[in-house]
């Protein structure tokens, strides 16, 4: 019997990536759908993003710590690579930095790098119907979307009309990514 761990029993390893947005408290909805659907998941949140979800309820629930920041070097790696990336709930100032290749965040960072890396990505935007008249919104995820990046089909809501959490589909992320990932399995 080989020492070697059998690669078949692998789980798919989803990285979360969190924003500053009113829904981002129900990310748990996200990371209980895809664990049952087989994946080990992490969450990578913004700076303020951080500020919208109760980190040990998330740390308790995935097993692993939340990143935000970057570590020091030499430190080791919290997180194992990500097979796949879900932008959930993606706000109009990461969708823009993002698409312009601005990494001034760890969650940038890893965003930008994704794409060198071939990382299958999918983002559900959360912003509202004025940020989304932006012309530098659509520009953005034009950009995104020619660089394989698989957008979600929220409807941006009224400014001030609140989160739109009974709208916010978290299960969309899964929908559009396990396909990717099934097909370079």
């Amino acid at each position: 019997m080989s020492d070697q761990p059998d690669q078949q029993t692998k789980k798919p390893f989803l990285y979360v990536v969190v924003c500053a947005a009113g829904v981002a408290g129900d990310v748990g909805k996200l990371i209980t759908a895809a664990q049952e659907a087989n994946w080990d998941v992490g969450v990578v949140a913004t700076p303020q993003g951080l500020g919208f979800i109760d980190a040990a309820a998330v740390e308790a629930r995935t097993g692993f710590p939340i990143r935000s920041a970057w570590r020091s070097p030499g430190d080791p790696r919290p997180l194992p690579p990500a097979d796949a990336i879900a932008v959930a709930p993606g706000t109009f100032n990461t969708i823009n930095k993002w698409a312009a290749g601005i990494s001034d965040t760890l969650a940038l960072g890893i965003l930008c790098e994704a794409y060198g890396f071939g990382i299958p990505t999918a983002v559900l935007p959360c912003l509202n119907s004025a940020q989304a008249a932006h012309p530098a919104y659509r520009l953005s995820l034009d950009r995104l979307r020619e660089m394989g990046v698989l957008i979600g089909s929220y409807e941006p809501r009224e400014p001030e009309a609140g989160g739109g959490a009974d709208h916010f589909r978290w299960e969309e992320a899964l929908e559009l990514l396990t396909p990717k990932v099934s097909a370079t399995a």
